[in-house]
């Protein structure tokens, strides 16, 4: 087909680009009025009903650039709700043009990762600005293309483009929906489709500079004035940058469909123990962040696992109850909305050009893919299976961890070692669901060899009563049963105290002595962090190779389990309750958490499902009175939970029974120094109560040997309690140092 041909279905196919320039240059004005602009953009979700996305925490909007406005309407949505959403725009903004038909060649942003500036406190003071600045030299230059006018554009490309979050893909983008004659996307499938392709000219290609998230101006005008020149040659099957860019959403998928319909047909043929691992040193492997939706997440998916280097975290995860992967350089997993990212971000770290591709699907698939219910094969190097679990939560990240710091909650049901058949692959994770036969060959095995295996269900959890809490926590009778009343009346309750005082212990045994039983899978423990959000909490669209889809929280999860066991009694700990933002997280459950709410049902913010929360749930929080970095829980929050000190238990009879039996002198000298210092601590005016040295830092403490005792005290003293003290007088050196010298004097 020739050019000429195409223009009549040209003009229907990409009727949007006349809508989407009219709205940019009606958008403008507001630069210098953006409180009014806000005020539209809730009006916007209120005439549609649609519910607003998160522009900001809790959608306080103070300033909104124009981008993140079209950001609004060019994202995974049903068409429906696109439709709505750019009618209800047309009519408030005066928009003549007619409403489009069609979005071919329009790229879309994935929803978490939406908007074009970070939220207030994490941003740049003229981040806004710098969108809006950006926004009115891209429209200057459209329509007048002089090089003093691409000159100033260029300035502000380049630092939008270094913002956080922000990239070339994002950008440019940004630029073609608002002059898509003049800019070309360099989105993912733009890039793949100039450059690997090889459906443009290897001249072209070769000749165009190379490409990077980061890309400057000058670069990405480089590329683009090289593929205009193309696209207005005889050479080119395309006329314009919006026919490019929709050709290279269809090649893309007609290639991905190709790739899967290959995958399916060699996967019902080829042994899982030929699986070929991609070179990630060479640089010449090539990554597609294909379209290809994660699909069947009401099935179990199986997926062989490797715990560290020659298994070399196994037992820390068999104990944890966790599964972890590395990567660490990476972050919050959850920052990253495609595949494309997380690829180019490992370019930044590791300064490389290589493709990263295992590294890449590895941590996609275990952030974003796998799910509660997958059963986990875990490896040992090739030959070797050391275990088999299953997953009991989302993806979460643990900041605190030294290593393997993106994690999920596993219920391993089989530890000991397997051969494995045949060899296994070398990749840290690999989903092995398409692959009956293996799978069931690996089920066979943990079925039928019983050395070390622990049976899924096979016995009575142990019992556990008031005696036993007792016997493990240093607490008296009456505060036992107070706090028990308490737990069951309210049935949300915040246990608060100073570092060291056993909080997550006590919490885990209330739990099992009020169950009567040990029964871990009762209880679930999560640790809030400020990253966490209401759709990890509760429910949230999580992002798939194909787009979006919405995933259960893992609190959500939790209900749905103690609802279909109504009989028996669930627990919800939540560590580092006031390190989250309550609001944020809990949104409209914090009204269904109220005991005198329980069972009462209510739509939730991303389903028309009714939810509510099983009388049957009882949560328990715990929080670190001496944190400075935390904020105070407001009263919304306080009025719905009971609140119970824990204190220091040097004085406790169990505390006293331990000291009697390790029968160590330098051991009593050093509690007496820390009950010392307790006081000092407690008349502080800066400190208080809450601050004080608590006694779980002397359990568990070496008993058979003297030797080793003595290294343990001195260990806690100088890389514990040492530091923290360095935190609390941190403008008062010279206090620190006096109880330096007595800590130190105590274990000599």
């Amino acid at each position: 087909m020739k050019k000429g041909d195409k223009q009549m279905s040209s003009a229907n196919q990409f009727d949007w680009a006349v809508f989407y320039e009219e709205l940019a240059s009606k958008l403008l004005p507001y630069k210098k009025n953006r409180q009014e602009l806000i005020a539209k953009v809730f009006q916007i979700y209120e005439i549609t009903g649609i519910n607003m996305p998160p522009l900001e925490r809790d959608n306080q909007i103070v300033d909104i650039d124009p981008f993140t406005f079209f950001g609004m309407f060019n994202k995974g949505l049903v068409m429906e709700n696109r439709i709505n959403l750019i009618s209800t725009i047309a009519d408030l903004f005066g928009v003549v043009a007619p409403v489009p038909t069609s979005f071919d060649g329009i790229p879309v942003l994935v929803p978490l990762n939406a908007n074009f500036y970070q939220y207030e406190g994490e941003r740049g003071e003229s981040d806004i600005d710098i969108l809006w600045e950006l926004f009115e030299s891209a429209l200057t230059y459209a329509d007048t293309p002089t090089s003093e006018n691409r000159t100033t554009l260029s300035s502000y490309f380049d630092l939008a483009v270094n913002m956080k979050f922000n990239g070339r893909g994002k950008i440019t983008m940004g630029l073609y929906w608002i002059a898509s004659d003049t800019f070309l996307n360099l989105d993912g499938r733009n890039v793949w489709y100039i450059y690997e392709s090889g459906k443009l000219p290897r001249e072209l290609v070769q000749s165009l500079p190379k490409i990077s998230n980061k890309m400057p101006a000058d670069k990405y005008f480089e590329v683009l004035e090289k593929i205009r020149a193309y696209l207005q040659s005889d050479e080119s099957p395309f006329k314009d940058f919006k026919e490019l860019s929709f050709e290279a959403w269809r090649y893309s998928e007609e290639v991905n469909e190709r790739e899967r319909e290959r995958e399916r047909v060699e996967k019902t043929s080829v042994q899982p123990t030929l699986f070929e691992d991609a070179a990630e040193a060479d640089g010449d492997a090539e990554f597609h962040d294909t379209a290809a939706a994660y699909e069947g997440t009401e099935d179990v998916h199986y997926w062989m696992y490797s715990p560290g280097d020659g298994a070399m975290y196994w037992n820390e995860f068999y104990e944890a109850g966790i599964m972890g992967i590395g990567w660490d350089e990476l972050g919050d997993l959850r920052a990253f909305s495609s595949k494309e990212q997380i690829r180019q971000r490992l370019q930044e770290i590791y300064n490389s050009s290589s493709s990263h591709v295992n590294s890449v699907l590895a941590t996609w698939q275990f952030a974003n893919e796998m799910k509660p219910g997958d059963v986990i094969f875990a490896k040992k190097g090739r030959y070797k299976l050391v275990g088999r679990g299953v997953v009991e939560s989302g993806y979460e990240y643990a900041p605190d961890r030294k290593h393997y710091k993106n994690i999920r909650k596993v219920r391993w049901t089989h530890k000991g070692e397997w051969p494995h058949p045949g060899t296994t692959h070398v990749k840290a994770l690999t989903d092995v669901t398409d692959y009956p036969d293996y799978v069931k060959e690996i089920e066979t095995l943990f079925a039928t060899v019983s050395v070390d295996i622990v049976e899924e269900d096979s016995t009575p959890c142990p019992p556990y009563d008031a005696e036993d809490f007792l016997s493990e926590v240093f607490m008296d009778r009456d505060s036992y049963e107070t706090l028990v009343a308490l737990v069951r009346n309210k049935q949300n309750v915040i246990l608060q105290g100073a570092p060291g005082v056993g909080k997550t212990f006590v919490a885990e045994r209330l739990a099992y002595s009020m169950m009567g039983v040990r029964d871990k899978d009762r209880i679930t423990t999560i640790q809030f962090h400020q990253s966490y959000a209401y759709e990890d909490f509760i429910m949230g669209i999580r992002p798939t190779e194909h787009g979006y889809k919405l995933h259960p929280g893992v609190f959500s999860t939790f209900c749905k389990r103690a609802e279909n066991d109504f009989k028996n009694d669930y627990f919800f700990i939540i560590d580092e309750i006031n390190r989250g933002n309550m609001s944020k997280i809990f949104g409209e459950l914090l009204m269904l958490i109220e005991n005198d709410k329980r069972g009462e049902k209510l739509n939730l913010l991303y389903t028309d499902e009714k939810f509510s929360v099983p009388s049957n749930i009882y949560i328990i929080g715990m929080m670190n009175t001496a944190d400075r970095s935390l904020a105070m829980l407001d009263y919304a929050l306080r009025r719905r939970f009971a609140f119970f000190d824990l204190k220091p238990a040097f004085n406790s009879d169990g505390f006293q029974e331990c000291r009697s039996e390790l029968d160590s002198e330098r051991l009593n000298k050093l509690i007496n120094s820390v009950e010392e210092l307790n006081d000092a601590i407690t008349e502080d005016d800066s400190l208080g109560e809450g601050f004080c040295i608590g006694h779980s830092y002397f359990c568990d403490l070496p008993k058979d040997s003297e030797t080793e005792l003595d290294k343990a005290l001195s260990r806690i003293v100088e890389f514990e309690l040492i530091p923290l003290l360095k935190e609390y007088w941190f403008d008062e050196p010279a206090k620190v140092r006096d109880w330096e010298i007595k800590l130190r004097d105590a274990v000599r």
